[in-house]
């Protein structure tokens, strides 16, 4: 039927779905996590496959080398050729290669595409409930996003996004630093942050505690209430607690503006933080760069992965061919797992070995100085050097640290854009943080810097920096402006 009344409109889509082998899901899984929870993921993996056990004897004895061993002592008649076949990983760690584009289409489309049978409504759960035995902020926001009408493109950068937040959840880099950084568009970077400040609980994403609060004014709609404009018009006279000048500048009565800043308390200052792990959480280097001599060492820490191995009991039996075929099905499988995750977890190391290497490489000033040579470094820098996706990069450095001369250092701190001096030397935008709060550590009191006077300073050293990205350095730090800096006699 048609007519002036009826309009018909034929759309087609195309989608695509990807299911991922629980071999790969685990993999995946056993790059992002730091040592100390592979640890408790390899321990349940014990408990659950028979076949595999944990070799005692192997302490001081590396993954590969393990694996090296384990295979130099098998017989050639200790498999049968289709048990052979299936021991062979090379398919599935090639799949497991390719799978960052796959995987960023997966999760666009998983919201838009529902399981169409129960079964499949009950896998697709399991999916998301076996990834993690706990909600952290970055999946919480991930899984919202997932939900989300968006393009590939803005996954990506939400991906990103959610990685840099601090434990407050807050976003302490611009979408433009954000967008050099990942080698990710500006405006797909712009459109994600916009996003997140949608995604529950209200506050994520914000720049700044004032911004955090307005958040949250929104999302309840009282954007415009007493309380939302004394944060927005007024927050330095909040944080002083000038309750008369606030009356005066609010125009409204001192008992009006004290309601106002009990209703600010009940406001959650950092969303972030309660889905943090206990703060009191012991943190471990995943690896360690230190020189000996003229050279620099790196070292992987092992001392919270067990040393893997398979039981020869099961391969015998296997051998024998005194199984039944159900049985002889299942212990396969259950080696086949097990030999997979051994795999798994020796990528791992070696994939974290190599960016390690390639950090050391770019950023060996900082190694040999400290935090004010650091240097401009992108993802996708050396995810080209190491021969990976950035997206590898990022999930391999994910809550993973690395200790140096200079401390502990979350590996993504090595990463981070920055500026060209005159010089002609890159200096990251750490480095400037480091120089801003130099300056103002050791200033005059009585006549501190101004963000401007910053600025000039900052230019005599070749750095051409804007004032408003001092002032957004220096509130990053936690540095108040310089009329509140100011000691009077």
């Amino acid at each position: 039927m048609s007519g002036p009344g009826f309009s018909h409109e034929l759309r087609q889509r195309q989608t695509q779905s990807l299911v991922l082998a629980p071999q790969l899901r685990h993999s995946l899984k056993i790059l992002q996590v730091a040592a100390l929870d592979l640890r408790s993921v390899i321990q349940e993996e014990l408990q659950n496959n028979p076949a595999l056990i944990e070799d005692l004897s192997a302490d001081g004895v590396s993954l590969d080398q393990e694996r090296a061993a384990e295979d130099a002592d098998k017989s050639p008649d200790s498999e049968t050729p289709e048990s052979r076949e299936e021991m062979d990983f090379s398919k599935e760690f090639e799949i497991l290669g390719k799978i960052d584009q796959d995987w960023r289409d997966h999760l666009t489309n998983a919201g838009g595409n529902q399981p169409h049978t129960a079964e499949d409504a009950e896998k697709r759960q399991h999916f998301f409930d076996s990834l993690v035995s706990e909600t952290s902020l970055q999946e919480h926001l991930m899984g919202q996003a997932e939900m989300a009408d968006i393009s590939p493109a803005i996954i990506d950068a939400m991906r990103h996004l959610v990685g840099s937040l601090d434990d407050r959840g807050f976003l302490t880099q611009t979408p433009s630093d954000l967008a050099l950084q990942s080698g990710l568009s500006l405006e797909a970077m712009q459109e994600a942050v916009r996003l997140l400040k949608t995604f529950e609980p209200p506050g994520l994403g914000a720049a700044s505690l004032a911004e955090c609060l307005l958040l949250q004014f929104q999302a309840k709609g009282r954007g415009n209430c007493l309380a939302a404009r004394i944060v927005r018009d007024h927050f330095a006279l909040l944080r002083r607690r000038r309750i008369p000048e606030l009356a005066r500048r609010a125009g409204a009565s001192t008992d009006d503006v004290q309601a106002a800043l009990d209703e600010i308390k009940t406001l959650d200052p950092a969303p972030g933080r309660r889905f943090a792990d206990d703060s009191n959480r012991v943190v471990v280097a995943d690896a360690s760069v230190e020189k000996e001599g003229d050279e620099w060492k790196i070292s992987l820490n092992r001392d919270y992965i067990p040393r893997l191995r398979i039981d020869p009991t099961y391969r015998d039996l296997i051998a024998k061919g005194r199984l039944t075929k159900p049985e002889g099905e299942y212990l396969r499988e259950r080696i086949a797992s097990g030999k997979f995750l051994i795999n798994s977890i020796a990528q791992r190391q070696q994939t974290i070995e190599r960016i390690t290497r390639e950090i050391l490489v770019a950023q060996k000033d900082f190694f040999e100085h400290g935090v004010s040579r650091l240097h401009p470094l992108t993802m996708a820098q050396i995810a080209d050097i190491v021969g990976v996706h950035e997206t590898t990069v990022s999930r391999a450095i994910a809550n993973k640290y690395l200790k140096t001369p200079h401390g502990l250092f979350e590996f993504k701190y090595f990463f981070t854009p920055g500026y060209q001096a005159e010089s002609g030397a890159a200096v990251s935008n750490t480095s400037v943080k480091e120089i801003i709060h130099t300056l103002i550590t050791t200033e005059d009191r009585s006549h501190p810097l101004s963000d401007q006077e910053i600025v000039a300073r900052l230019k005599e050293k070749g750095l051409s920096i804007d004032r408003r990205t001092v002032a957004k350095y220096r509130e990053e730090l936690g540095l108040l402006p310089s009329n509140l800096r100011r000691e009077y006699p």
